[in-house]
C-alpha cells in the first residue's frame, strides 16, 4: 500500500508540474488545466487509502458539498469578476491552514506528532509559521476581494507613523512565535493568530489599485506556502511539493510583473509602512486643457480606411464587458481585410493574465494577442490604437516625468500610432491617481462613454 500511495503521489506531482508548465502558454492553457485536474483527483483518490485516513464517507460527504458549491460559483461569477473569485478562494486556503494547525496543538495524538509526552519542537515551528502565513493569507485575500469588489477604498493607511508601527509589528509578532514554540502554549497561539490577521489586514489594505495584479499574484504564493506548511504538519509529501509549487511560481509571477511596471515587490508588499508623504492637491487650481473629442460614428469611419488597427483593452473593458463586442468588431474588421492586433500589458486589469481571459472567452484567437514586448515597435505603424479603459499603462509620464509615481514603468507606446482613440468613461485619472499626458496628445481623440455600448455603436456602424 506504502508503494502504491507513492507511486501516486510522484503521478499526481508530475501531472501539477505539466499543469504549470502548459499554462504558460495561451495556446496550452486547457491541456495545463486538465493536467491540474486529473493530478487533483488522483491525489484526493490517493489520499482515501492512506492507512490514518478514517470516515471516508464523511470526507466524500464535505468533498461533495464543496463540489456543489464550487459549481454553482463557476456558473453564476462572470468573467470579469475573476480577480475576486481568486482572491476569495485565496482565502480559503490561508484559513484551512489556520484550522489544521489549531487542530494539530489540540489533538496532537491525532497527528502523530507527540515526542516524550510533548509536542515535538519542529512541529510547534511548522504550526507556528503555518498558521501566521495562513492568517496573514485568510485577512490579506479577504481585503484584496472587497478592493476588488469596490466594496473598500482603493488605498488607506492605519498609521501615523507607519515605519514605526511596522517595526512593532514585526518585534510582536517575532516574540509570540518564539514563545509559542518554546512553551507550546494554546493561548500564545492564539494570540499569534489574531496577530496574524490583523498583519493580514495592514498589508493589503493600503495597496493601491494598480498594484492590485501584483497582490493576488502574491497571495496565490502565500496560499501555496500556507498549503505546504499544512503538509509538514500532516506528514503528507504530496501537499508539501505541490503547496512549494504554488508558492515559488507566485513568488516568480510577483517578481516578473513588479518588474514590468519598475516596481520594488518589497515596496508593492509593505506599501502600508510606508511613511506617507503629504502632496498639495492642487488639481482644482490646474488650468483646464482642451481635449479632442470623437464619437463612435468618427471611430468607424476612420477604421474602414485603416489598414492595421492595434486594439489595447484594459480593466475599463472588463468592467462593461465589452469583451465580446470588441470579438464582433474586429471579425467585421478583419472581414474588410483589415489587420488587426491586441496590445496587452503584464499589469492590465486586476490579476495576471485578466485580459487574456477576457480575449479567450470572447474567442479572440491567441495569434492575435501580444505582450508589450512583441508589439511596442509596431505602435508607429498602427494606422489606429483603440484604447478600452487602459489607462496607467498607456501614459506617456511614465517616461516623461521625473517626479511621476509611475515614471520607469515600461508601458504601451500608443501615443506613437496615428491617430489614438481612447473609449473611457470621464476624464478621470487611472488607479495610480495620475493624469494620462495622452488625453491631450494631438493624434488623441477621447470617446467618452460605457465601452461596450461605444464598440457596438461602431459595429452598428461598420455593418
Amino acid at each position: 500500500m506504502h508503494s502504491f500511495v507513492n507511486i501516486c503521489y510522484i503521478i499526481s506531482a508530475t501531472l501539477f508540474i505539466l499543469s504549470l508548465y502548459f499554462l504558460s502558454s495561451p495556446k496550452t492553457s486547457r491541456i495545463g488545466n486538465y493536467c491540474g485536474m486529473a493530478g487533483m483527483f488522483l491525489a484526493v483518490f490517493t489520499t482515501l487509502f492512506l492507512p490514518q485516513v478514517h470516515n471516508v464517507l464523511l470526507i466524500l460527504l464535505a468533498i461533495a458539498i464543496g463540489a456543489g458549491v464550487g459549481y454553482f460559483i463557476a456558473k453564476k461569477v462572470q468573467m470579469t469578476q475573476m480577480p475576486q473569485l481568486v482572491a476569495g478562494f485565496h482565502s480559503l486556503v490561508g484559513l484551512a491552514a489556520v484550522f489544521i494547525a489549531a487542530a494539530a496543538l489540540w489533538m496532537p495524538d491525532a497527528f502523530n506528532i507527540k515526542e516524550d509526552g510533548q509536542i515535538k519542537i519542529s512541529s510547534l515551528i511548522e504550526m507556528g509559521l503555518g498558521v501566521v502565513i495562513g492568517a496573514i493569507t485568510f485577512t490579506g485575500s479577504i481585503v484584496a476581494f472587497l478592493k476588488l469588489n469596490g466594496n473598500m477604498k482603493s488605498k488607506f493607511s492605519l498609521f501615523k507613523d507607519p515605519k514605526k508601527s511596522a517595526k512593532y509589528i514585526a518585534i510582536a509578532s517575532a516574540v509570540l512565535l518564539l514563545a509559542f514554540v518554546i512553551f507550546g502554549s494554546k493561548f500564545l497561539f492564539v494570540i499569534l493568530t489574531l496577530l496574524a490577521f490583523f498583519v493580514g489586514f495592514v498589508l493589503i489594505a493600503p495597496v493601491g489599485g494598480a498594484d492590485m495584479p501584483v497582490v493576488v499574484s502574491m497571495l496565490n504564493s502565500y496560499s501555496g506556502w500556507a498549503a505546504s506548511g499544512i503538509g509538514f504538519t500532516l506528514g503528507n509529501s504530496l501537499l508539501i511539493i505541490t503547496g512549494a509549487l504554488v508558492g515559488a511560481s507566485g513568488a516568480i509571477l510577483s517578481y516578473i510583473m513588479c518588474k514590468a511596471m519598475n516596481r520594488s515587490i518589497i515596496k508593492v508588499i509593505f506599501s502600508g509602512f510606508e511613511t506617507q508623504v503629504a502632496t498639495d492637491d492642487s488639481s482644482a487650481a490646474k488650468e483646464e486643457r482642451p481635449v479632442k473629442q470623437g464619437s463612435a460614428e468618427d471611430a468607424a469611419y476612420m477604421m474602414k480606411a485603416s489598414s492595421k488597427i492595434i486594439i489595447v483593452p484594459g480593466y475599463g473593458m472588463a468592467v462593461a464587458g465589452a469583451q465580446h463586442a470588441v470579438a464582433e468588431m474586429t471579425h467585421l474588421l478583419e472581414k474588410s481585410g483589415i489587420e488587426v492586433k491586441f496590445a496587452i500589458h503584464p499589469v492590465a486589469g486586476r490579476m495576471p493574465g485578466h485580459m487574456n481571459v477576457l480575449l479567450a472567452e470572447a474567442n479572440i484567437d491567441y495569434e492575435k494577442v501580444f505582450e508589450l514586448e512583441e508589439i511596442n515597435g509596431e505602435f508607429k505603424s498602427a494606422d489606429i490604437v483603440f484604447v478600452i479603459g487602459a489607462n496607467d499603462v498607456t501614459n506617456p509620464a511614465a517616461k516623461t516625468d521625473k517626479a511621476s509615481p509611475i515614471y520607469g514603468m515600461p508601458i504601451l507606446d500608443v501615443a506613437n500610432a496615428k491617430t489614438v482613440f481612447f473609449v473611457k468613461r470621464s476624464m478621470n485619472a487611472g488607479y495610480a491617481g495620475v493624469e494620462n499626458e495622452l488625453f491631450y496628445n494631438d493624434n488623441t481623440l477621447m470617446i467618452f462613454g460605457d465601452a461596450k455600448k461605444v464598440v457596438e455603436e461602431i459595429v452598428k456602424n461598420l455593418a
